[in-house]
């Protein structure tokens, strides 16, 4: 018989091979197998398609509504949830830009979703006049243009462009300058080509239109080109890209978090590369982002018509 000290403990024999304690339990048991995801019920479908609609609702920040703070919590947290909500989106034709404390659910609606506003129906309602529609595109793409002049400004999360109605419309100006100037170098006294860019053909009639016009009562005329850029940016506002901020200049506004992501998506278009390209928004060493108005007489710019400058 096997005697033991007082304080040793009998051990098991090992399992032959192993090395490893029998005790009578079988060494090749299979591995507890992993938990399954909790299956998504009525109930989170319900969650992410009410995200989707926190997203649709431009003006609403997550931070003045504590549902929609907490559903984006949820996103974060719960991959599964968050592809879910991706799902819903995209089922509806609408593009997730970003989801964030700062922006929200930031969507973008495809063209061919029910939710998606062309820009040409934007003019329709906005003019009869196609000339004016045509304007009406421009100034759209002038205000993104002068908001975002750098690519590190779109980089940027915390950039905050500031833009004035005045502002923008003497940037176009400046603009047709340049192009004018262009056509002169090239030998141009007609219109350009139809396969010329399309900014070559804007500036004619952007140039020929008054800045304000004129109403007994002095205010500017909605055919003007600071009442079709006060119409655009009007527009912005109700769909939550841009905020107001004073009413100096026609009207002074800074950008939002959603317009910053708007105009991330369309920066690489033609018409936007090209405008940029004219050299009217130069950069050096970064402490400003734009040129002031320019000091002539034919340009009929408005009062207070400088460019604001941009302190990053």
């Amino acid at each position: 018989m096997t005697q033991y000290d007082a304080d040793e403990v009998p051990q098991p024999d090992p399992a032959p091979g192993t090395g490893e304690a029998a005790w009578g339990a079988p060494t090749d048991a299979p591995e507890p197998a992993p938990a399954r995801p909790a299956p998504i019920t009525p109930a989170d479908a319900a969650d992410a398609a009410r995200l989707v609609s926190f997203g649709l609702q431009p003006k609403l920040l997550p931070a003045r509504d504590a549902d929609y703070g907490d559903l984006l919590r949820r996103y974060r947290d719960e991959p599964a949830f968050a592809r879910l909500a991706d799902a819903v989106a995209g089922g509806l034709g609408l593009v997730v830009l970003e989801v964030s404390t700062r922006a929200g659910m930031a969507v973008t609606a495809a063209e061919d979703s029910v939710f998606a506003v062309r820009m040409g129906d934007y003019a329709r309602r906005a003019s009869a006049d196609s000339a004016d529609r045509f304007l009406h595109g421009l100034a759209h793409l002038a205000v993104a243009a002068l908001a975002f002049p750098r690519p590190e400004d779109l980089a940027d999360d915390g950039y905050i462009g500031r833009i004035s109605v005045n502002g923008v419309d003497a940037f176009v100006r400046q603009a047709c300058r340049r192009l004018e100037e262009r056509a002169e170098e090239d030998g141009e006294n007609t219109d350009p080509a139809s396969d010329a860019p399309g900014l070559e053909s804007a500036w004619r009639v952007y140039a020929r239109r008054s800045a304000t016009g004129a109403t007994k009562d002095a205010r500017r005329l909605a055919g003007s080109t600071t009442g079709i850029i006060a119409k655009a940016v009007t527009f912005l506002v109700d769909s939550g890209f841009l905020q107001r901020t004073g009413d100096d200049a026609g009207g002074t506004y800074r950008t939002t978090a959603r317009y910053q992501l708007q105009v991330r998506d369309m920066a690489g278009t033609a018409a936007m590369t090209e405008l940029l390209e004219l050299g009217v928004v130069p950069v050096s060493d970064g402490t400003a982002s734009l040129l002031p108005g320019e000091e002539t007489d034919d340009l009929d710019l408005v009062a207070e018509a400088g460019l604001p400058f941009h302190s990053g």
